[in-house]
């Protein structure tokens, strides 16, 4: 073979890996919410993780409750597992301080879950929030991490702004806060149990989504937008009412790179995580 013949067969060769590698497509990164195993992370961490590792997970979200560990620490006993941290979980009255924590840790994420009980029924509450997510969220972007805040149901109550208007908490935390320096983390449950739809907010907010929650949704039980115990009908992904096809399709086309299944409560914690992952898996 001449020089022009080599030259020609490796163009040739690199542009055929190149088109087979286009032709393949990402595989699509799928966590848990350790809450969900919270009982057993809390008494033996290093184990579920390899259990959440086995089943074929690829990342995890932190809570608060794992945050005794040193950063350092739980960052090395995360990533020795094979497993990836993206983003973590940290209480309204807990995030000062814990910026460097979460920088340390390695997260591209820091999210609110949940804003104080007492204020769920005042419109006040969503507006100060909203001023307050916009500090953290430049607190955050200087570490070069993204804030965001995770619903559930209560943010969805209707209240009358000041002109009268009808609009909901979740508006007002949409309309105060600045979109460069907060984002969403939506729980596809709770969106629904609010009597939402996954896929429209998905449609309305567009980016500001960057990460979503997958737990499954019980028939026979009417929406609500209190949060309380008549509000959790929880059972693993694919066993329940969601359109999971629909919403991964969705996701895919919005460019969600971190999903993460959760499940409040119900059944066997490390047997709901499986059943969701087989779903999850098939669909993708």
């Amino acid at each position: 073979m001449n020089r022009r013949e080599f030259l020609i067969s490796s163009t040739a060769l690199a542009a055929a890996t190149t088109a087979t590698s286009w032709a393949k497509p990402a595989k699509r990164s799928l966590g848990v919410q350790l809450y969900t195993v919270r009982d057993q992370a809390e008494k033996d961490l290093p184990s579920v993780l390899a259990a959440i590792r086995k089943i074929g997970y690829d990342e995890v979200e932190t809570y608060w409750n794992v945050y005794t560990h040193s950063a350092a620490d739980l960052k090395k006993m995360i990533t020795d597992h094979g497993l990836h941290v993206p983003s973590g979980h940290f209480d309204y009255d807990g995030i000062n301080g814990k910026f460097d924590y979460a920088a340390e840790l390695g997260l591209e994420y820091m999210i609110c879950p949940m804003l104080p009980a007492k204020g769920w029924h005042e419109l006040d509450t969503y507006k100060k929030a909203a001023d307050q997510f916009n500090k953290w969220g430049e607190q955050a972007k200087k570490r070069g991490m993204r804030f965001g805040f995770h619903n559930h149901n209560y943010e969805f109550q209707q209240f009358k702004d000041a002109d009268g208007k009808a609009t909901t908490g979740y508006d007002t935390l949409v309309a105060g806060t600045d979109a460069n320096l907060v984002c969403f983390e939506m729980d596809c449950y709770w969106i629904t149990q609010a009597g939402r739809n996954p896929l429209d907010m998905l449609k309305k907010l567009g980016s500001r989504i960057q990460q979503l929650h997958l737990k499954d949704r019980k028939s026979g039980f009417p929406p609500s937008q209190e949060l309380n115990e008549d509000a959790g009908h929880f059972t693993p992904v694919g066993t329940g009412t969601i359109n999971w096809k629909a919403i991964l399709a969705a996701a895919k086309s919005h460019h969600i790179r971190h999903m993460y299944v959760e499940q409040d409560s119900g059944g066997v914690p490390l047997e709901n995580i499986q059943t969701s992952f087989k779903t999850l898996e098939a669909i993708s």
